[in-house]
């Protein structure tokens, strides 16, 4: 079922809620979030991404608002902590934000940063959770092929769990796969399925071990959940710096996956320093519940974003809403001729 824009637009709110480390770049994540009959979702495609590529954000949002909920399987979804670039030095601080995790994401191969930051804090990362913790590393394609390869080899005496997106290309994913195969460290994919024409091609190609699967990305629950059927490897479902309301679309999807096997990325509500809710959907015993979460009116407006964020982000979202309209027509018409 897709409304109309007027109903969406009805109960628009944008919010800028602050990091508490830099990450990707920004100290501040604007997102916007609207109530359907499910109750409320959320819309929140980076601000530089264009109108194309936010669309299928916008499908994920109105599905999540007023589409069918997929049936949940399990009650309780292991998480990872994230630790950003920071100094080694900074790894105990972030790491205390997230109750109980017994794995860690950390970013690598940040720009204007060398890999002897990257060693020293994920030596850190290990220090801190001891032998028993797992670790994970993102490159977030930061790496070429050779680069990849000596950095992986410098950082295996770590014991890593799998490298996220090493390189850009699938291609280069697939040759930096072949080369560290004998340490037997898997190659995960994320930009290389999110940001994809054909997000499985990755898979056929050989060229990964476990895909990252991002909800608003990929355009809905729904779709990812086709994606990670058809492409038959292990699924690590994160977040894209999603409120709370975005991490609890992103929970549905963990929820509803036939197979789990690795802890997802859907703590980063503990990244923010405020959030939309009083009841924010970060880990507790290094697990979320998977619930829908609703926002709540007095967090909501600490975060509320200025009037001039707030009518770019309707601008766009209109802009958006008539691509997904478009679509769906087009849909129609197809359906109707067949």
């Amino acid at each position: 079922m897709t409304p109309n824009l007027e109903d969406v637009l009805a109960t628009l709110r944008v919010v800028a809620l602050p990091l508490t480390t830099r990450f990707r770049g920004v100290t501040v994540r604007e997102a916007a979030l609207f109530e359907g009959p499910n109750g409320w979702t959320e819309f929140s495609p980076f601000v530089e991404y264009d109108d194309a590529e936010s669309a299928t954000w916008l499908r994920a949002a109105l599905e999540y608002g007023w589409g069918d909920v997929p049936v949940s399987r399990r009650t309780s979804i292991a998480v990872n902590a994230t630790v950003p670039a920071v100094a080694a030095r900074d790894v105990a601080s972030v790491l205390a934000r997230y109750d109980g995790c017994r794995t860690a994401k950390v970013k690598v191969a940040e720009r204007g940063q060398t890999l002897e930051d990257d060693i020293a804090r994920v030596r850190a990362v290990r220090e801190v959770m001891g032998p028993e913790g797992r670790i994970r590393i993102d490159a977030n394609a930061g790496w070429n092929v050779d680069e990849a390869e000596h950095a992986i080899h410098a950082l295996s005496t770590f014991d890593l769990e799998y490298v996220e997106q090493p390189c850009a290309s699938i291609e280069e994913l697939a040759d930096i796969r072949r080369r560290v195969k004998y340490a037997g460290i898997p190659i995960a994919a994320d930009e290389s399925v999110r940001k994809a024409d054909d997000p499985l091609r990755v898979a056929r190609a050989g060229a990964a071990d476990i895909l990252i699967i991002k909800v608003q990305p990929l355009g809905g629950v729904a779709r990812a959940l086709d994606i990670v059927a058809q492409a038959g490897l292990p699924a690590v479902v994160s977040s894209a710096l999603d409120t709370s309301v975005g991490i609890g679309m992103g929970a549905a999807l963990a929820a509803a996956l036939p197979e789990l096997d690795y802890d997802c990325g859907l703590g980063t509500a503990a990244l923010f320093s405020h959030d939309v809710t009083s009841s924010p959907l970060v880990p507790v015993g290094g697990a979320l519940e998977p619930r829908r979460v609703a926002v709540d009116v007095s967090a909501a407006a600490q975060v509320e974003a200025d009037a001039e964020r707030t009518e770019w982000w309707r601008n766009r979202l209109t802009r958006c809403f008539a691509l997904v309209d478009a679509d769906a027509d087009a849909d129609a018409d197809a359906d109707a001729q067949a």
